[in-house]
């Protein structure tokens, strides 16, 4: 998110690009490039503040879709993601054929895949675990809101 050749390079790629593609916590980046202003997006969930720096409407799903841009939470998502773009490239048959080639169909062991469902202490553990790098992300979200002209949020 600080780095200029970085993100003028994302920049210019998405400029041009017919679909712009955001895993997990690839969307700060697409952020601090000037792509989320006034769009939909999500990211991994411990990251989720951070979109408004971006001026992008924080949406709490795995995939989100708006216009060319398909963002999505955590890294898991991204097959999810990866297969709403085969679909919006290819059409929906080519996309349910890369899934079952890969054989996706996910039937994860615990319900603990997200804040909403996990147990509270898993949260904690999870929190306290990125509690220091989120504190340095928002940091250089707010830098990056600043450069872009984006009044930051207001932290409670």
């Amino acid at each position: 998110m600080e780095d200029e050749a970085v993100l003028d390079w994302v920049w210019r790629q998405a400029a041009g690009a017919k679909i712009i593609f955001s895993v997990c916590t690839g969307a700060p980046i697409c952020g601090a490039a000037g792509i989320l202003q006034g769009r939909r997006a999500t990211t991994y969930w411990a990251a989720m503040d951070l979109l408004p720096y971006f001026g992008a409407i924080q949406v709490d799903a795995r995939v989100v879709v708006d216009g060319n841009l398909v963002s999505t939470a955590g890294v898991t998502a991204g097959i999810d993601g990866a297969l709403r773009v085969a679909a919006m490239l290819r059409g929906k048959e080519a996309a349910e054929t890369i899934q079952l080639a890969m054989q996706y169909a996910p039937e994860p062991p615990f319900n603990a895949g997200s804040p909403q469902t996990a147990p509270q202490d898993i949260v904690a553990t999870v929190e306290g675990a990125v509690a220091e790098l989120m504190v340095r992300r928002r940091n250089t979200a707010n830098a990056a809101a600043k450069r872009l002209g984006i009044t930051p949020p207001t932290r409670a």
